[in-house]
């Protein structure tokens, strides 16, 4: 007789209280006095509440409150003045921005809004100091996933550097904008600057930094339009070619094998690409071609396919001479 009303579960008296304070913690966004603690507390809980993006987003001026937070720390950035607390306290704002990019809910919305393009200025940054590398490596987070591999590489890098928690926590960051392969978010990639920021993190950051920036940038690369959008001219291709052979003499001193793997799937990508391939053909750091890299690559039999498909794509359809030497394009 009470089935229905026996049906749906009924929340433990903790369980309703965590809520209540999630919506607590909500309401003290709003207020300058009470922001950084609430600040804090939910993005500690953000993997534990499931529909937290949408809370956040359909709140009243809980975004303007975490989009004020970044705006507060752009006098810092320029010149370098960033310290650890501010860093620690922006990152919790940007760990929340994160969790309504990565809610299939709030991201559609996220990107209409053009949210991303206020934490471009933090990719601009190019000081060492920990809390600029944490702010850095936690905008990407926005924008990237980096669950799975990347996530566990970011704790064993942070953990040896004993961050502080907040940091520990972007490298935790699971699922953003570029973990699904949804179209809208390509378009929206393209239309701004992210490819020549990734290409100055790839080129400058720390290892960490660089293996998050060059995933994005494989990931606009294994999808068809952004392809053809950096190999439609010259000046594109050939700046990422040169940032990514720059890597790989980089990688054949400190040997990083997850960081060349995005950087040889990289390399594999573009020269699906004919106008690429047949400038890969003359470019093709001598690293990928030799035994540099075969002890790093020993157990790793993915990479090695790669890199063995790469040379063979630019290997195929070149024209050689009597002596079989490649002669140069026409």
């Amino acid at each position: 007789m009470h089935s229905l009303a026996t049906a749906a579960p009924v929340p433990t008296a903790l369980a309703q209280v965590d809520r209540e304070k999630i919506y607590q913690w909500i309401n003290e966004l709003s207020s300058p006095e009470t922001r950084e603690n609430a600040l804090l507390e939910l993005s500690k809980k953000r993997e534990s509440v499931p529909d937290l993006a949408p809370m956040l987003w359909h709140s009243f001026g809980t975004i303007a409150a975490l989009l004020q937070e970044i705006v507060n720390i752009y006098p810092s950035i320029n010149p370098p003045t960033l310290t650890a607390h501010q860093s620690n306290r922006v990152c919790n704002a940007l760990a929340l921005l994160q969790c309504v990019a990565s809610h299939p809910e709030t991201r559609s919305a996220f990107l209409a809004a053009h949210i991303p393009l206020f934490l471009y200025p933090f990719l601009h940054t190019v000081s060492k100091t920990r809390p600029f590398e944490y702010l850095r490596l936690t905008s990407l987070g926005v924008i990237v996933e980096t669950g799975s591999h990347l996530a566990q590489a970011g704790l064993e890098l942070l953990s040896s550097k004993d961050p502080p928690a907040s940091a520990s926590q972007s490298a935790r960051i699971t699922g953003a904008l570029v973990k699904t392969d949804e179209q809208e978010v390509i378009n929206f990639l393209l239309t701004t600057e992210i490819i020549p920021l990734c290409l100055r993190i790839m080129e400058s950051g720390s290892e960490l930094s660089k293996t998050v920036a060059t995933f994005i940038l494989q990931k606009i690369l294994l999808d068809d339009t952004g392809l053809a959008y950096i190999c439609q001219t010259y000046e594109r291709s050939s700046h990422v070619a040169m940032i990514l052979g720059k890597m790989v003499l980089q990688l054949s001193k400190a040997l990083p094998a997850r960081l060349l793997k995005h950087v040889v799937r990289c390399y594999l990508r573009l020269s699906d690409n004919p106008r690429a391939r047949e400038a890969l053909r003359q470019c093709l750091p001598d690293q990928l071609k030799d035994t540099t890299f075969a002890q790093v690559l020993k157990d790793d039999t993915t990479t090695k396919r790669w890199l063995a498909q790469l040379v063979k794509n630019l290997q195929e359809g070149q024209v050689t001479d009597p002596r079989g030497i490649p002669l140069p394009p026409q």
